[in-house]
Formats: structure tokens, C-alpha cells, sequence
């Protein structure tokens, strides 16, 4: 039996301008080489030229955004007798939040553009819309679990 303690749940801070958890989040995950100033600069002129292009509240586009492209479901590799099955799994909310952010930015780095506010700001408006890098990476994973459903008995 373990003689360790249960870790305890970190909440995420918010950011400055927005008071808002998810923002932070997408700052964590934007920053490199920890240059965080930088990230909060990217972050907020994509909110700025998200605000300008809709003419509404930018935080809210990023909310819808992040719940447009997170999965309900997800496949994990299990090796059962020397093969591997991919076994779907239910995923609980700051996990799916965690992926939608992770295929988010990983799709707005890929996007031609001039620069990172910019991509950002286009794949979130995207992603709105229901199209987009990051939303079909979504769909990709929600069939790749329907398809190997057989497997579900395996968790």
C-alpha cells in the first residue's frame, strides 16, 4: 500500500485582462522557452482582431471555439497478448479541454500565415464556424473510436 498522500487538485489562474482560466490555459500552452509576456502578446492581439472581424465578445468565440473542438471520446493503445487494440475511453472534462487546446494551437501553427495572432485568431474563427484543422482532427478521433468499439470490453 502506498504511504503517500493523495495529490492534491491544481486550479489554473487567470489571466489578467479577461479574468479568465481558459485564457491562461491557452497562454501555457502557447509559451515557448518561457516567454509567457509574448504569449499573453499573441493571445490578445488574435482576442483583438477576433473582435474587430465579429463585432462580439472574443471571450465567448474562444469558449464556443474550445467546446466545438473538445472530444467526448478518445482511443487509448492496449496491448492485450502480444497485440495492440486501440480502445476507446471516455474522456472527463479538463482532459478533452487539455486535447482541444493541444490540436488548436498545433493547427494554427501548421496554417500558412504572417503570424502566430493571426493563424490563431483564423483557426478559432474556423472552428466556430465547424471547419478547420482542429475540428476535423476531432471528428478524426470520434470515428476512430466508433470503429473499434469491439474493443471497449478491453479498458
Amino acid at each position: 500500500m502506498s504511504r503517500r498522500g493523495t495529490a492534491e487538485k491544481k486550479t489554473a489562474k487567470s489571466d489578467p485582462i479577461y479574468r479568465n482560466r481558459l485564457v491562461n490555459m491557452l497562454v501555457n500552452r502557447i509559451m515557448k522557452h518561457g516567454k509567457k509576456s509574448l504569449a499573453y502578446q499573441i493571445i490578445y492581439r488574435a482576442m483583438k482582431r477576433i473582435q474587430q472581424k465579429t463585432e462580439t465578445n472574443p471571450l465567448s468565440v474562444l469558449r464556443q471555439a474550445i467546446h466545438r473542438i473538445t472530444p467526448k471520446i478518445a482511443v487509448k493503445a492496449r496491448r492485450v497478448s502480444g497485440s495492440t487494440h486501440q480502445v476507446p475511453i471516455e474522456l472527463k472534462s479538463p482532459q478533452g479541454k487539455a486535447l482541444a487546446i493541444r490540436w488548436l494551437l498545433a493547427a494554427s501553427r501548421k496554417r500558412p500565415g504572417r503570424n502566430m495572432a493571426f493563424k490563431l485568431s483564423s483557426e478559432l474563427l474556423d472552428a466556430v464556424k465547424g471547419s478547420g484543422d482542429a475540428i476535423r482532427k476531432k471528428q478524426e478521433t470520434h470515428r476512430m473510436a466508433a470503429a473499434n468499439k469491439a474493443f471497449a470490453h478491453l479498458r
